[in-house]
């Protein structure tokens, strides 16, 4: 019984013992884990490249462009539709003036709804929409909003962080963005799309009726040539827009920097693309009037039916995305809206964007050499096709042009787009380093006629800091 007595406590204190040696090491190794955790959330944040500090961000070049080239546009349309009344020309003068008129206000529709003014009591700025002044009051704001900031301490609003391309080395960084730095970035998307907008509904048709009129009254008006000059410019800044809206939309967790060089490249592209397309529609116009309409209506069509086509052979739903106010009529309307300004922007030249409408961003994100292929392969045959047509009925105004030389130097221009687009994807695109395969894997494909497995698309890397409502989309303005 002692025995028994003296062997209780041992074996308790032995088992006490060991219960706190357990606890011990319990506690040891959740201090471990807790160390090591912390840790890897120091390593992860010393990984990023802090940017501490709010400044202003760059100047709104963007919003002084776009206003720039739509005030222009605007005074030279009615200085020439002035003339034309003066000369009793009520037939060029009603064109130039639905031209004028029919971009305009659907600009100041898409500044009005992207900046929200019917939520906002602001009835000076909508007044001056009324009389189609919307972007001047705009890029008014714009100028007084970053001439501003910086002047008051003013905290930011939200952490940015992106990744930043050097060469094949890449290295996320964050910065503050400020109050005003949010409202800029705002008027810059604004005005690109409004930019868009003006260009393709406005000053493509203003561009081919201007040059068709100036070969069928057979004079050249010094407004006339202002106009054009103006057309083209607009035209190629709007294209301009649009490759660099399709970068970031598709990179968009990358901080894109593009260079001169691309810039340079981008130019020549674009400018040798549109001018290329709308002589060969305008000199088939003069040889052929009442054929060029179903061909404009044709490519219409066809960009115009294919994403929907698209859309109902993956039996998708609508995405909600678009608009929180607005109901599924408007939300389908808002998007047939949008598949008529892509398919505008494809009849003149290649979009760079492929509308998804079963996609909450709009657009299909992955590189596809083959689209592009297509495309440019198509419309090189059908601008050919166009000038060889206009080549056997010409009128007996090109007499004194060599036919020949004009139809040669036409399909130059177009191969040299051609080239200088491939020129700017091969050496020249900010993430060309990302692209599965570029353009001279394509060509050995080609020229050597490997037989090759599908092109691996790219896809954009999503970081874990964004949500699905931080994305951006191809209609609203993320602030």
């Amino acid at each position: 019984m002692r025995y028994t007595c003296h062997f209780l406590p041992t074996c308790v204190d032995f088992f006490c013992l060991k219960t706190l040696k357990r606890c011990s090491s319990l506690a040891l190794t959740f201090e471990m884990c807790e160390n090591i955790n912390k840790e890897s959330q120091d390593a992860e944040e010393c990984n990023f490249e802090h940017v501490t500090g709010v400044n202003k961000g760059p100047p709104p070049v963007s919003v002084v462009i776009a206003t720039a080239l739509y005030v222009a546009e605007l005074v030279t349309a009615a200085v020439l539709c002035k003339m034309y009344s003066d000369t009793e020309d009520r037939f060029w003068m009603g064109f130039t003036i639905t031209f004028m008129l029919v971009p305009s206000l659907l600009t100041q529709l898409t500044l009005t709804f992207l900046h929200r003014d019917l939520e906002s009591d602001r009835p000076l700025v909508l007044c001056l929409h009324l009389l189609l002044l919307g972007p001047l009051i705009r890029c008014i704001e714009a100028l007084v909003i970053y001439f501003q900031a910086g002047k008051n301490e003013e905290p930011y609003v939200t952490i940015s962080r992106k990744i930043k391309l050097a060469g094949r080395q890449t290295m996320p960084t964050e910065r503050e963005i400020s109050q005003s730095e949010r409202k800029l970035a705002t008027f810059r998307n604004a005005a690109k799309r409004s930019a868009i907008i003006q260009a393709f509904l406005g000053s493509a048709p203003q561009l081919m009726l201007q040059l068709y009129a100036s070969i069928q009254e057979k004079s050249i008006l010094p407004a006339r040539v202002c106009l054009i000059t103006i057309n083209l410019l607009s035209i190629t800044y709007g294209t301009l827009v649009c490759n660099v809206l399709a970068i970031q939309i598709k990179y968009d967790d990358y901080k894109i920097r593009l260079q001169p060089c691309a810039y340079f490249c981008m130019v020549l592209w674009r400018g040798l693309e549109i001018a290329t397309r709308t002589t060969a529609l305008v000199l088939f116009s003069t040889a052929l009037t009442y054929w060029v309409v179903p061909i404009g209506l044709g490519n219409l069509l066809i960009f115009f039916a294919l994403p929907w086509v698209l859309f109902w052979k993956k039996r998708a739903s609508l995405p909600d995305s678009l608009e929180k106010s607005l109901s599924k009529f408007g939300t389908i309307v808002a998007l047939c809206l949008i598949t008529f300004l892509y398919a505008c922007i494809n009849t003149f030249c290649y979009s760079a964007i492929q509308l998804d409408l079963a996609h909450r961003d709009l657009i299909e994100k992955s590189m596809s050499w083959v689209q592009i292929a297509m495309y440019y392969s198509l419309r090189f045959a059908e601008n050919t096709f166009l000038v060889v047509m206009w080549y056997f009925f010409k009128t007996d105004f090109y007499e004194y042009i060599c036919a020949p030389m004009l139809v040669i130097q036409l399909v130059v221009c177009y191969v040299l787009a051609v080239t200088f687009m491939m020129v700017f994807y091969q050496y020249c695109h900010p993430c060309r380093h990302l692209f599965s395969h570029n353009v001279a894997d394509c060509l050995r494909c080609a020229c050597c006629h490997r037989e090759t497995g599908p092109a691996v698309p790219v896809d954009v890397i999503v970081s874990d800091h964004m949500t699905e409502d931080d994305r951006p989309c191809l209609l609203t303005v993320k602030q």
